[in-house]
């Protein structure tokens, strides 16, 4: 069964138990999935890796709007825990993201590979670790690791 299909269900569960939180969490997810689909230039299938994409895109953007909400104390206590409450719903979904001690062996053995020297090349490793780590990895994290093993 396709994530979107699980999503489907996800929301007619939700409805049947009058969970209105995971409802409108699931709606917002299947909306962006709709604006995604319907976005200029899109003419592929709406398969798993872009339901996981739209996903992680929506809980990074609910990352940033947090600490605005904290910053405004009282007035935004209610919405900051609403924003953490769909980020931990959001990460039931996501995949598990590599430690910190298996991203160092990513990037060590990444290097190697692409015989990288120079603080220079770092933008061509974190391309290629995108590539194939997507979702499991942030692009800042594989940066910062990859210019901590280069210092010399």
């Amino acid at each position: 069964m396709s994530l979107e299909q699980t999503l489907n269900e996800t929301l007619t569960k939700a409805m049947r138990d009058k969970d209105q939180r995971t409802a409108d969490i699931v709606r917002m997810v299947k909306s962006k999935i709709g604006e995604r689909r319907t976005a200029k230039g899109f003419s592929g299938q709406v398969d798993d890796a872009l339901v996981l994409d739209v996903i992680s895109a929506y809980r990074k953007s609910l990352q940033k709007a947090l600490p605005d909400y904290e910053k405004a104390g009282e007035r935004g206590a209610a919405q900051a825990t609403q924003l953490r409450g769909e980020i931990e719903y959001l990460d039931r979904w996501l995949p598990k993201g590599l430690d910190d001690a298996a991203l160092r062996a990513l990037v060590r053995e990444r290097m190697s590979a692409l015989n990288i020297t120079d603080a220079r090349q770092v933008g061509r490793l974190v391309g290629d670790v995108m590539k194939t780590h997507k979702g499991q990895v942030e692009a800042g994290d594989v940066k910062r690791v990859a210019e901590e093993l280069l210092k010399p």
